[in-house]
């Protein structure tokens, strides 16, 4: 990967420019960089919820989980460990799933009842939220890895949604948002296009493209932040491939 030309490009559809993305933290391999810094931050934030049903599902208690994934976050902010890795390949969560399991297996070497992170959380989530989450899961035999997977999936497509929903808001389209993502994925829709419509004062063929729009705008943002998260564009296809499979199991 080249750390000039491809580092700052626009995404796609947008006009900002890509600061948030993994390609950016490897380009600049220095924590010195503050662009670099605060697109890994950004990065954490949006993907540390898998990290957390991870350890819960590696059989740590609550209050372990919460600790042990704040400790390896702030690690990872304060040692500069992406300086490491190669720029020339790695998916992001690839990355983090690695440099837990080495904390973790840091963590019991050490054997040590200290609270991870110093009681400074270096980042804000809700703990109470998350186990709520948690308690969530599927009762099935899952595995680790396998949770880990779908978590950062779902991570990935809410803030699909969460992308989608505020460019509506922006446009003053927010009721009309709220419809049309009803029929997001073809054929769960409990309504009819027509019966839809209706509400909105808008003809049956009109809404269908609106749904057509959506769904096209819903690809391209979902291609954006699988952008986020690999070294290389190329990478794109093979990690959504990945992610689709990951939901189609469920």
């Amino acid at each position: 990967m080249r750390a000039e030309g491809s580092t700052f490009a626009s995404e796609a559809g947008g006009g900002t420019f890509a600061t948030t993305h993994w390609s950016v933290v490897l380009a600049a391999g220095s924590s010195d960089s503050p662009q670099a810094k605060a697109a890994l931050e950004t990065l954490c934030r949006t993907y540390w919820y898998p990290l957390y049903a991870y350890a819960r599902r590696r059989g740590y208690g609550h209050e372990d989980a919460q600790d042990l994934t704040q400790g390896f976050l702030l690690q990872l902010l304060e040692r500069n460990s992406f300086a490491r890795v190669s720029p020339n390949k790695g998916r992001f969560r690839s990355f983090l799933l690695a440099g837990l399991n080495y904390f973790l297996a840091d963590q019991r070497e050490r054997a040590t009842a200290q609270k991870r992170g110093g009681g400074k959380p270096v980042l804000s989530f809700d703990a109470q939220a998350a186990e709520q989450r948690y308690a969530l899961e599927p009762v099935d035999n899952r595995s680790p890895d396998k949770l880990f997977e779908r978590q950062w999936a779902l991570a990935l497509l809410d803030q699909v949604l969460i992308r989608l929903e505020r460019e509506f808001r922006e446009a003053g389209k927010t009721r009309l948002f709220e419809r049309l993502r009803e029929f997001l994925v073809a054929g769960t829709g409990e309504e009819t296009y027509a019966e839809a419509a209706q509400g909105l004062g808008m003809s049956s063929e009109a809404f269908k493209k609106a749904v057509q729009r959506l769904r096209r705008r819903y690809y391209e943002l979902f291609r954006q932040e699988i952008l986020r998260t690999v070294s290389e564009p190329a990478e794109v296809e093979e990690e959504m491939r990945c992610l689709c499979a990951v939901m189609a199991r469920g």
